[in-house]
């Protein structure tokens, strides 16, 4: 039998996982890897940290599974997307990573907005503009830390960083750099007209060649192996951003099914075969798996790190005690409206979160129901944006750790109106970047990836009261932008 190990580095938890070809999963480890906050608006990494929890989740996943090395047959990365991860000219980490939701680079960003760069970026590169981009990252590091941005050899993103550390070779994954501003979608290559535009050409040279999600792009290294308890000399592919591993694990194989993530960010995407020169919609389009196919998606990071924050800050709850309470109050008929805006918003840069419509008699459980009903209210930004781009979209297949919650996805159901399809497949990020490995060692019949879906069919007298509140929640956030 051979194996295939997945590694997925997310915002809060890397994880290593080993599969057969059928997708069964042997064993499973993982390890909080914490961003450092240690200013308004700074999110990093200690990138030698991030290698050395890597290195040990992957020995201790090949521990638990009892199984000889020497039959993994290839490995892959699924990871957070954006950021940067900058090593200098000797290939030694340059300072802490900037993740993706980083705001360090606001004033930057609103100023190109008001410059109009990114209606000149979107023909070129069909991406929005962000704090969290490698450009917009860059550029901050260019105006404030000059002597840094001086001694960048090369810009990588977190699974392509990682991927160094494993092989010794460095590259960027296309359905990662795509989304990267610095990609232009029709060509298929970096452009280094965009780099002028944003003023960064001189990084233009430092940027690794493009490797496909599913091609070989090293081999594992002696220092590598040692590290972590692979062979030597094992294959390691390009792998995924991991939108496109939960979409590829959602089998979005036509344009009347689009996947929901709830994780630390909520992502809608779908998968289409063209791309639409002239949107009535500006989403974000990236390269997919398949050659002449582009994933689309829209995204922010409003999502369940609210309810991880509320937890936290007051009072630890259990997960079922949340649910159970929140079951035993009447769907959508609390006045207490909560804009889940703790990490960044989805409506204009610069809004912050916060509750509205608290009473006298509201209780804690009242405050969760809240965060609950803003997470997807939240969602239904993106799901309506997305729903003028792919109009006959009848399924929501979701992923994320707010699967877990049936409350959660029952008041999707009932908001949205959609039928819901969630998965049985926990671990998306590794079984995705599995797969990659997979394809790489030439193995051509797939897992089943849909069997065994648990299905939520909307009730529709909850979807009017949802509505109903989800257009209070309209109104108070566009007031809120008023404010700016």
């Amino acid at each position: 039998m051979n194996y295939y190990l997945g590694i997925d580095c997310g915002g809060t938890f890397i994880k290593a996982a080993l599969f057969d070809q059928t997708g069964k999963i042997y064993a499973i480890q993982r390890k909080n890897i914490a961003a450092i906050n240690e200013q308004a608006g700074y999110v990093e990494r200690d990138m030698e940290a991030l290698w050395d929890t890597c290195a040990t989740v992957i020995r201790q996943t090949i521990q638990e599974s009892n199984l000889d090395p020497r039959h993994i047959k290839a490995l892959g990365i699924s990871a957070q997307g954006k950021g940067v991860f900058l090593l200098d000219q000797d290939n030694i980490p340059l300072g802490r990573a900037i993740l993706s939701s980083d705001q360090r680079s606001l004033d930057i960003v609103t100023t190109w907005q008001k410059d109009g760069i990114a209606q000149k970026l979107y023909p070129i590169t069909h991406q929005s503009l962000w704090t969290g981009h490698p450009v917009s990252i860059l550029r901050w590091i260019k105006e404030n830390e000059p002597e840094r941005y001086s001694k960048i050899g090369a810009v990588l993103m977190s699974h392509d960083y990682l991927r160094f550390r494993l092989t010794g070779k460095l590259n960027c994954e296309e359905t990662n750099i795509s989304e990267s501003n610095l990609y232009n979608l029709h060509t298929g290559q970096y452009d280094i007209e965009l780099a002028k535009l944003l003023e960064i050409e001189e990084i233009f040279n430092y940027l690794p060649s493009i490797v496909k999600a599913n091609e070989i792009a090293g081999y594992v290294t002696k220092q590598a192996a040692d590290l972590s308890g692979l062979m030597e000399g094992t294959p390691v592919v390009g792998g995924l951003f991991d939108v496109v591993s939960t979409a590829l694990c959602s089998s979005l194989d036509d344009e009347q099914k689009l996947n929901v993530v709830l994780g630390t960010w909520t992502i809608v995407s779908g998968v289409t075969g063209h791309v639409e020169h002239s949107p009535k919609v500006p989403l974000v389009y990236g390269r997919y798996i398949n050659p002449n196919q582009f994933i689309i998606h829209d995204d922010s990071p409003t999502s369940s790190g609210n309810l991880e924050w509320f937890i936290k800050q007051f009072g630890e709850l259990s997960y079922a005690d949340i649910n159970q309470g929140i079951s035993e109050l009447p769907p959508a008929a609390s006045s207490v409206l909560f804009v889940p805006f703790l990490y960044g918003s989805n409506i204009a840069l610069g809004m912050q979160a916060g509750f509205y419509g608290i009473q006298a008699h509201h209780t804690k459980m009242h405050l969760l129901q809240a965060v609950y009903e803003g997470v997807l209210f939240s969602l239904m930004y993106h799901l309506e944006r997305m729903l003028q781009r792919f109009p006959k979209t009848h399924i929501l297949r979701v992923t994320g750790g707010a699967t877990r919650s049936t409350v959660w996805m029952q008041m999707l159901a009932d908001l949205s109106g959609l039928r819901l399809e969630v998965s049985n497949i926990e671990e998306t990020g590794c079984l995705g970047a599995a797969l990659m490995a997979m394809q790489a060692d030439g193995v051509i019949e797939q897992p089943d990836l849909v069997s065994e879906m648990q299905i939520y069919h909307p009730n529709p007298e909850h979807y009017v009261a949802y509505q109903q509140k989800y257009q209070r929640y309209q109104k108070f956030v566009d007031t809120l932008k008023m404010l700016l």
